[in-house]
């Protein structure tokens, strides 16, 4: 049997206990109306998306998929085949899933794509957190800029492993040479989520920023990207003298 709420519950840290079932004001949707889409957590927003978070057996279920696919980063993650071995969750509304993922990562790369230009790392984060923050492997990244700091282009240089990416410091600088670039920005992912810089980015940067001034290209930053949070070795004066 299920109850209804009599105070409520924190909707920024876990669903309610399947054992309940939401008051009016206590459902995503009409707290999204009322509220706006910043009050609501994962959960609830997952719930407008796919039309459902009212009853019981719906919030287990978004509670189950949550849990067993490892969060925004698995959903990111899975394809639509992957999302429907969940249960509650069939191909219609996997789909919308996704197509909600996807037009929140084009809002993000649309307006600095539109302004093509770079005036500092929380830019260039924005234009390239949406693409590399959920990749489960290393990837290394230059953003290109004229003496205007606008982007030339964006080019993936390696793609690595899980555990570490052998870099090449002639090949970040070649695409740069091709098309006369006055700087770059250097970018990589760590998988795990976690930003924090190695040792070992440390070294690389240090041999990208001494390579950059023997080519006259000035290299702007080197960003760790993680899940939904980067880290400036720049701002954090690390491999920059």
């Amino acid at each position: 049997m299920s109850k209804q709420l009599e105070f409520g519950f924190r909707h920024d840290v876990d669903p309610p206990a399947a054992s309940y079932s939401l008051l009016k004001e206590e459902q995503p949707q009409y707290r999204l109306e009322h509220l706006g889409e910043r009050a609501l957590s994962l959960w609830e927003l997952l719930a407008v998306v796919i039309g459902s978070g009212h009853s019981d057996d719906s919030i287990l279920e978004l509670t189950r998929l949550l849990g067993e696919v490892g969060g925004l980063p698995g959903i990111a993650n899975a394809s639509i085949s992957e999302l429907t071995t969940y249960e509650g969750i069939g191909p219609a509304k996997a789909g919308r899933i996704k197509a909600a993922l996807e037009l929140g990562r084009r809002f993000v790369t649309t307006p600095l794509e539109k302004r093509g230009k770079i005036n500092s790392p929380a830019d260039a984060a924005n234009l390239l957190l949406p693409d590399m923050m959920f990749l489960e492997q290393e990837h290394l990244v230059v953003v290109l800029l004229n003496t205007r700091s606008e982007i030339l282009a964006t080019k993936t240089v390696y793609k690595g492993s899980l555990n570490t990416t052998v870099v090449r410091i002639g090949e970040v600088f070649k695409d740069a040479i091709r098309q006369n670039a006055a700087a770059l920005i250097v970018a990589h992912n760590h998988p795990s989520g976690d930003p924090s810089p190695s040792p070992e980015d440390v070294r690389v940067t240090k041999e990208i920023v001494n390579a950059g001034k023997l080519l006259s290209i000035d290299v702007l930053d080197h960003l760790v990207i993680g899940h939904n949070q980067y880290t400036s070795l720049k701002e954090k004066g690390i491999g920059f003298d």
